[in-house]
């Protein structure tokens, strides 16, 4: 059973759906709160401080891209966004907005909650006392904090950003296929979706490089994936 203090809001302006999706994770020990729209998911995100949002990406007033933009301002709170576009386009732009993974409706429900335990996993406080902190080049690890310095100035991480981070750091000097990092990442069934690496690889070189244009740790091997070099 999930501890009952894992929050989740759910964001849905669609009753039924939202019955679901709560029913199914309250069933599973979650401490579970449904909002019809972003207006109000504002407001209980500010109130209730959830551990994990997921968010319909069509709702009226505020919608799905905006709550993740608004959200991600204050907060690096995990965040799934449904939605009936499966298309990259749209994947993109709610990975860019601050969404951490993208579920195509209609979902499987053994597929949202899987995705929700592994979200959960990699923001628990609590960590084995054999991950020490490490150094590798210009980058100082705190694995206990969740935490990446880059030439002693702490980097700001989504959750999935750090998880990103941490595997190039680990697997450094190795060239990875895009299927080795995203089975790692975001799991087997997500090996097809190559604008998720796209998305937060650009993410990374923003929030890491010196000039992300010209990317001198996170290096681009064309057609086959990535090369990650820590500095001198």
């Amino acid at each position: 059973m999930t501890d009952s203090r894992d929050r989740i809001l759910v964001v849905d302006d669609e009753p039924q759906i939202g019955k679901v999706v709560r029913r199914a994770l309250e069933s599973r020990g979650f401490d579970v709160r449904v909002a019809p729209d972003g207006e109000s998911a504002l407001d209980s995100f500010r109130s209730w401080q959830p551990q994990l949002v997921i968010s319909d990406l069509a709702m009226p007033n505020v919608d799905g891209l905006t709550l993740c933009t608004r959200i991600r301002k204050s907060s690096a709170v995990p965040i799934i966004v449904l939605s009936v576009k499966g298309e990259e386009k749209t994947k993109v732009e709610a990975l860019d907005a601050g969404a951490d993974d993208y579920v195509t409706k209609p979902f499987g429900m053994d597929e949202l909650l899987a995705r929700v335990r592994a979200l959960l996993r990699r923001v628990e406080p609590s960590q084995p006392a054999s991950e020490e902190d490490f150094v590798a080049g210009d980058f100082q690890v705190r694995p206990k904090q969740h935490r990446i310095l880059v030439r002693g100035q702490e980097v700001h991480l989504t959750p999935k950003e750090y998880d990103l981070l941490l595997y190039f750091i680990a697997h450094r000097d190795r060239v990875l296929t895009h299927k080795t990092i995203l089975t790692a990442i975001w799991g087997p069934n997500s090996v097809s979706q190559g604008e998720y690496l796209r998305v937060f690889v650009g993410q990374l070189r923003k929030k890491i490089e010196p000039n992300p244009n010209r990317p001198q740790y996170l290096k681009t091997e064309p057609w086959i994936g990535y090369r990650f070099q820590v500095g001198l």
